[in-house]
């Protein structure tokens, strides 16, 4: 490791030092920053997750009791914000797995298959794979298809009665 290189090391480290002030605490991963509210008078709360760009939550914050100035960051009020604002990345990541991938329960004469349509949100090359697994999860087929092919229960069923030829031809 060279000079450089530890003492970039030093400088990441560094950043990521529990910080605890009035309006700015970072601390277990996330940074709670007040910042003056740009719509009014009041004040907001950034709650940014270390190595994001962007904050995963802004609310408003309360008035300190001069009125004037924001109430001070404490630890009940960053746990609270921490709690929240991890619900809010998990609900955005359940919303995208449910977004890329989607099934459908197919019963046919071999028994119920299950197809499902995972999407590849490729910059360059986006697609989809479509995919059949028998009940004992056994992958039966797979193709890979447009990523804007709509699975829905009469093309998963087309699909298996087909006998599993790639949508399309």
């Amino acid at each position: 490791m060279s000079l450089n290189d530890t003492s970039r090391a030093d400088a990441d480290t560094q950043e990521l030092e529990p910080i605890y002030e009035a309006r700015l605490w970072r601390d277990n991963g996330w940074t709670a920053k007040v910042v003056k509210n740009e719509d009014d008078d009041g004040w907001a709360v950034e709650m940014i997750k270390d190595g994001e760009p962007e904050p995963a939550l802004v609310g408003p914050w309360t008035m300190g009791r001069d009125k004037k100035n924001p109430k001070p960051l404490d630890t009940g009020a960053f746990n609270t914000l921490v709690k929240t604002a991890s619900e809010v990345i998990r609900r955005h990541e359940q919303q995208l797995h449910a977004q890329l991938h989607k099934s459908q329960v197919v019963h046919s004469a071999s028994g119920q298959i299950t197809v499902c349509l995972d999407i590849v949100p490729d910059e360059d090359d986006p697609y989809a794979m479509l995919s059949a697994q028998d009940q004992g999860g056994e992958q039966l087929a797979q193709v890979r298809v447009a990523p804007n092919f709509k699975l829905t229960l009469s093309s998963a069923e087309a699909w298996v009665a087909s006998d599993f030829v790639k949508p399309g031809r």
